[in-house]
């Protein structure tokens, strides 16, 4: 049998699964919007009313499916903080779909105890083991650094992220590196999610319908990185009137389009939007005059992104999106560093509701380009560049309380990378790489239990590998308040990164696939030796902890985690010598581009959340533990961050909650680097052994300490921020945004010069104003 025919008999029995299942009972699904916009009503409860009760929960399209339902008849509900209550009667027969659009109308009751009990619901049916859902409305909570609310500000208060800096940050999830961190923006594989700067990413608060955080012990529905999963949803775009918002800032400005290319007839029928949407930093020309004390030259940074998304939506809920867009970054430090990248693609992804099943189908095929290039002084420049492609489809079929979740995906990728160690040995790779996958989950409901067992298949078709992944997550509903929780799993990789942990500035991130030129035993820090069966990496997640509602405005949510990263391939910092025969004697670990690695991640963290009218408070401390054993020696990789303290707090007040303030604060315990242990003149040997060292002119070059054996001085800074908002019209609004980043002016180190010994600093003191009108 081809693999063809193979696909279509996979595709064919996911198909008729849900129609052998209705048995003698009725379903009732649909889809419920925001009567102003079009947009899906995200996390909403859905009742059914009858002589039995029934509920659900929709998903972020806005989707619900009540299955397993006696026939009769029945009252569907909603009731959601901001919309009037919509009822609905529904009348359920034997294997009969009911398929209804359901349209909330804005209200002017708030009721804060129905928010109460939607996110409770959630909680209480979902096993939610390292997963943060962040909407735009949760973003917005923080000081707008900038004067622009951003993903990557708040992300940096997630539990379990470990954030490196104001300039060239990067994100480190629950011990996990950039590269081993998943990004998905409506299913398309990203590669740099964050601009140089560190207090922007890529996607625009205004675009994001909602980002999930998964920081580990992630379910079977997503593979390929073996730490973190980031999963961002962008908006549809109006599909009743045109509308927009014009923004502008110290630090950038930014303009967005959206409306009706065939506007909804009435509620219930087909419909077409856009949404065109425009970013631009001029920080690096504003800076130098409005920051001129930080540096006269003005800060380094800047970038531009454009997305766009083109939507057609069918009348019984089923839509296509065609998407598309170009990010570009760059930073020049002077005398240092000169970084730019650029990332463009374009894609679509569906929502399908067959009439005569009850299944709902999902599908994303996309393509992306990423390039980076770094100069730096007189060094060859390091260039890095990926083409991606990827293409998946899942299926959800609810059965009464419990889901069935299942799917296939394909990924391409094409790797081309320049690179040069700290030695001076060049590395070049060209490759190609396909991965095959399927999933299935199956999340059942029992009682006070929510089990989520699941099995993920992950075949590297280009190494011929096939990983099995089981995953497994439960959750006790001990009473209504209080709620214990775990989850487990095993994951793969087959990217890796080549950065190096004794660059100065780490801004370079190349990536390549699993590369061949490895060792072929990895010793373990008890002393094992290990065959390594493939060029892989590997890891264990293992989360326990639990959650509970101190009062119905108050809850605590404490996660413990073990990550055990069992074969971890990194750039060989230490090679002296070409792998050729003539030094076939010398060990791999001195001639080999890459060794592979052992290390472990662990730790604990703690959330605590208040909201109560108008205040908001979001407390985190994370305690972590971060090793590697490269073979011969154990040390702690850069982003191994003791402690990490995070307190945010909001408030709305005035008439009409005009006014909004916000504060955040972080510490930081310091990071580990490698010391200097001195210096000595390293001279060229231009005439090979007939140069005389007695007037040779040689190099000041650095005897370097035990890898990353020094600790950089502990990091602090808070943030403040005001915002007024007037409401012009039921559609105008205008915004005045003032924000103070490290308000009282805290040094924290950026790098130290390893010649000089001077310290560069993170941002200092910046403040910023910004402007913004949405009509």
């Amino acid at each position: 049998m081809t693999r063809t025919s193979l696909f279509r008999l996979a595709l064919l029995c996911a198909l008729l699964l849900p129609v052998f299942a209705l048995a003698q009972t009725g379903t009732v699904r649909g889809f419920v919007y925001e009567e102003s916009s079009g947009e899906p009503s995200i996390f909403t409860p859905v009742a059914l009313r009858g002589a039995t009760n029934y509920s659900a929960q929709t998903d972020v399209n806005g989707y619900f499916s009540i299955s397993k339902v006696t026939p009769g008849a029945y009252t569907l509900q909603v009731i959601y903080l901001g919309f009037d209550t919509l009822q609905k009667k529904v009348d359920i027969t034997a294997d009969q779909i009911i398929t209804e659009q359901l349209y909330l109308k804005k209200g002017s009751i708030q009721m804060r105890a129905v928010e109460v009990s939607a996110e409770k619901q959630q909680t209480q049916q979902n096993v939610r083991v390292g997963v943060t859902k962040l909407t735009p409305k949760q973003i917005e909570r923080l000081p707008a650094i900038g004067g622009q609310a951003d993903l990557a500000q708040y992300m940096q208060v997630v539990p379990g992220v470990v954030f490196t800096g104001d300039q060239g940050g990067q994100l480190y999830i629950r011990g996990g590196s950039p590269v081993q961190n998943k990004v998905l923006m409506d299913g398309m594989v990203l590669y740099n999610p964050f601009h140089s700067i560190g207090l922007f990413s890529v996607f625009d608060n205004d675009v994001i319908r909602n980002a999930d955080i998964l920081t580990g012990a992630f379910n079977a529905e997503y593979g390929g990185r073996v730490s973190s999963v980031m999963d961002i949803t962008t908006r549809d775009g109006n599909k009743t009137r045109l509308g927009g918002k014009v923004a502008a800032s110290t630090f950038a400005a930014k303009g967005l389009l959206e409306g009706p290319l065939k506007k909804q007839s009435a509620p219930g029928k087909g419909s077409s939007s856009f949404l065109l949407n425009f970013k631009h930093s001029y920080l690096d020309q504003t800076s130098k005059s409005l920051y001129s004390y930080v540096d006269t030259a003005g800060l380094p940074f800047k970038f531009t992104d454009l997305y766009g998304k083109i939507s057609l939506n069918g009348a019984n809920g089923s839509k296509v999106n065609f998407f598309g867009f170009n990010f570009t970054d760059g930073a020049k430090y002077r005398g240092i560093s000169d970084l730019d990248w650029k990332n463009w693609g374009a894609g679509t992804n569906f929502v399908l509701v067959p009439s005569g099943s009850a299944v709902l189908i999902q599908g994303v095929f996309a393509l992306s380009n990423y390039k980076i290039e770094l100069l730096e002084g007189d060094l060859m420049p390091r260039t890095s560049s990926i083409n991606n492609f990827n293409g998946g489809l899942n299926f959800k079929y609810f059965t009464g309380r419990n889901e069935v979740h299942y799917g296939f995906e394909v990924t391409g990728v094409k790797t081309d990378l320049s690179f040069f160690n700290s030695l001076g040995y060049e590395l070049q790779q060209q490759k190609v790489s396909t991965e095959l996958a399927g999933f299935l989950n199956y999340k059942i409901r029992a009682g006070k239990w929510v089990f989520d067992p699941g099995m993920r298949l992950q075949y590297y078709a280009t190494l011929a590998v096939l990983s099995p992944e089981p995953r497994f997550g439960f959750k006790w509903n001990v009473s209504d308040r209080f709620r214990i929780k775990g989850a487990a799993g095993m994951y793969s990789q087959n990217l890796i990164a080549t950065n190096n942990d004794r660059d100065v500035v780490n801004l370079f991130y190349g990536f390549i696939t699993a590369p061949d030129d490895i060792p072929q035993t990895l010793t373990t820090k008890n002393g094992d030796v290990r065959e390594i069966k493939d060029p892989l990496q590997h890891a264990n997640h293992v989360v326990g902890g639990f959650e509970y509602d101190l009062t119905p405005k108050a809850s605590i949510n404490i996660e413990g985690y073990y990550k055990d990263f069992r074969q971890v391939t990194n750039v060989n910092r230490e090679k002296l010598y070409n792998d050729t025969p003539e030094f076939a004697s010398k060990p791999d670990e001195q001639k080999k581009d890459f060794i592979v690695e052992t290390g472990s991640a662990y730790g604990a963290d703690f959330l605590l959340t208040y909201e109560n009218k108008g205040l908001y408070i979001w407390a985190v401390y994370s305690l972590n533990f971060v090793d590697r054993f490269d073979g011969t020696r154990e040390y702690n990789p850069i982003w191994d961050r003791r402690n990490n303290v995070n307190l945010v707090a909001s408030y709305t007040f005035g008439k009409h909650t005009s006014w909004k303030a916000s504060a955040r604060w972080n510490y930081g315990s310091g990071f580990p680097f490698t010391q200097n242990q001195g210096f000595y003149e390293r001279l060229p040997f231009s005439d090979g052994i007939g140069t005389d060292i007695n007037t040779a002119n040689g190099d000041l070059a650095v005897i370097y300490g035990p890898l990353n054996g020094g600790r950089l001085t502990d990091y602090h800074r808070m943030d403040l921020g005001i915002t007024k908002t007037w409401k012009l019209s039921e559609y105008q609004v205008v915004e005045l945004d003032v924000s103070v980043t490290n308000v009282y002016d805290r040094e924290n180190i950026f790098y130290r010069d390893r010649v000089t010994g001077k310290e560069v600093y993170q941002l200092p003191i910046l403040p910023s104003v910004g402007f913004s009108y949405t009509f």
